[in-house]
């Protein structure tokens, strides 16, 4: 009677773990995809928020001294 179900119980468990592991591979380029895009939006020029300003080049400190 045990043996009626272990193919259920093998379609399940591998069920899940591509599940999970589709999961995961979605999670970590989806990482990737972001840090891109940031590190793009940083190069331009903008920053995040919480981070410190960006300290300003000495060329475009000293013309607003003058």
């Amino acid at each position: 009677m045990q043996a009626t179900h272990l193919s259920y119980i093998i379609a399940a468990y591998a069920a899940a773990v591509i599940v999970i592991v589709g999961l995961c591979a979605w999670v970590f380029l989806d990482y990737r995809a972001q840090r891109r895009t940031l590190a793009e939006l940083e190069r331009r020029g903008l920053t995040r928020r919480s981070s410190a300003p960006r300290a300003e080049p000495a060329q475009h400190q000293a013309k607003e001294k003058v």
